[in-house]
């Protein structure tokens, strides 16, 4: 009995909040029934085609244009890549550029879509300024290394395993990265110098030439016999199947300096032999001159 008074004491208490709220229920049924009354849903399925026909359009022609321009940013990429490698470009600047030239030609196809649609890409498109500006400051040095890398690949002053000159060391060309090159000196140091620093400084390539002259001068006192100096000199240089015939070696007086007449002794080597021809005359006219009773200083031109 309890549990029926109880649900007869709920069904009055909801038919009192019924009868309390009636004007606002009626209220909310009328507003229901005019808003699905058969003229006003005509009118609304009528904005409803209008909306559809001025958008729907330029929607279509925007998803259009984004699918139509990422395909011509894929084949402007593959023909890059296609271009580059013909041209035996580095496989570093290769996948760089052709990176670069689809995210520009995708970002324009983005900014044309969107135009497409009505919004306006005016301060889209100086947003993305502002901000390639920022980061181009930002990374000023980053990007001037980047420049330089890719003018050394493309230009290849050097190639790998050249022995060069510049930046004020000299080494071996071990590797050359889009913002560093690596070389190794002759004592077995690794140095890593940045690009900007190499495009900014004299490069001597000592690699480039199939043959090297080497050059010195060596000095003998005034009582030296020079007839005899020289022929000790053309002996020694007989003597060194290292020393190529041509171009032809010289000996000649080269200055009658204050304590010594200095010779200029100049001889045509392969690049590969040069230090081992330089250090071992050295050592030849040094020992042969002193057998001769020569008094003799010698020095690198």
């Amino acid at each position: 009995m309890t549990i029926v008074g109880a649900i007869i004491t709920d069904s009055l208490y909801i038919g009192k909040l019924i009868m309390a709220n009636a004007a606002a229920i009626t209220s909310v049924i009328e507003q229901a029934g005019s808003i699905f009354d058969p003229d006003k849903m005509g009118k609304y399925f009528d904005i409803a085609m209008e909306l559809a026909i001025q958008y729907g359009l330029k929607l279509i022609a925007a998803v259009a244009i984004f699918i139509i321009g990422k395909m011509v940013a894929n084949w402007i990429k593959k023909l890059v890549i296609r271009v580059m490698k013909k041209s035996d470009v580095d496989p570093i600047i290769i996948g760089f550029t052709s990176s670069i030239a689809y995210i520009a030609m995708l970002t324009f196809v983005v900014v044309a879509a969107i135009g497409q649609l009505g919004i306006q890409t005016t301060s889209f498109i100086a947003i993305l300024a502002a901000a390639g500006l920022a980061i181009g400051l930002a990374l000023q040095g980053s990007l001037a290394n980047f420049a330089a890398g890719f003018l050394l690949i493309i230009f290849r002053p050097f190639k790998v395993g050249d022995v060069i000159e510049a930046a004020g060391v000299t080494g071996k060309v071990n590797a050359i990265h889009i913002f560093t090159t690596t070389l190794t000196t002759g004592d077995n140091t690794t140095i890593i110098i940045p690009n900007a620093k190499l495009s900014n400084d004299n490069i001597i390539n000592y690699s480039t030439q199939e043959t090297r002259r080497v050059d010195i001068t060596i000095g003998v006192s005034y009582d030296a016999d020079l007839k005899e100096v020289r022929t000790i000199l053309e002996d020694i240089v007989s003597k060194d199947e290292r020393i190529l015939k041509e171009p032809s070696h010289l000996i000649a007086i080269s200055e009658l300096a204050d304590n010594s007449v200095n010779f200029a002794f100049r001889l045509w080597v392969k690049s590969g032999d040069y230090w081992g021809v330089f250090f071992d005359i050295n050592e030849s006219v040094k020992i042969r001159f002193d057998e001769a009773g020569i008094r003799s200083s010698l020095s690198a031109a």
